[in-house]
């Protein structure tokens, strides 16, 4: 597979089937599929013909597949008094791999918080995920150790 044959875009109602495909595969990878609730058709409702949409997506594709997917979604009240983006998801096929796919798709999301003047991109990373951590390194990413987690089930 040549690089060059990989496009981003954002995606459409349309994607929604094989989009559903990579956010199960991520489930599976980050071991929460025992939780994963999500269905095609919620992605069509949530992502598509909510408006506004609960969250967006950038994807990759080259001439027959989505391989990589980044989802997120715009925090629009921070202390800066402008928005900024929290990225819910970013995986690519791991047929996909290697190619800067994740890389392109980080770009494209930078693109977008500059459009719609965000000051900031924030997410996550499992901290078993030695790949994940070296690769937001790479693209120049700092880790937050100001802030913890905490989460509050109800």
């Amino acid at each position: 597979m040549n690089k060059s044959e990989i496009k981003i875009r954002k995606a459409t109602e349309a994607d929604s089937e094989k989009l559903w495909v990579l956010m199960r595969d991520l489930a599976i990878f980050e071991k929460y599929i025992d939780v994963f609730a999500i269905t095609p058709e919620i992605v069509k409702e949530k992502g598509f013909r909510k408006n506004p949409p609960d969250f967006y997506c950038l994807i990759a594709e080259d001439n027959e597949h989505i391989t990589g997917i980044l989802v997120y979604y715009f925090l629009p009240y921070t202390a800066q008094n402008r928005p900024a983006i929290y990225m819910k998801e970013l995986y690519v096929d791991e047929n996909y791999r290697g190619q800067k796919i994740g890389e392109e798709l980080m770009n494209a999301l930078k693109e977008e918080a500059t459009i719609n003047n965000c000051t900031q991109i924030k997410w996550t990373v499992a901290p078993w995920n030695d790949g994940g951590k070296k690769f937001y390194e790479r693209l120049g990413a700092k880790e937050n150790t100001e802030w913890l987690n905490y989460e509050w089930n109800v």
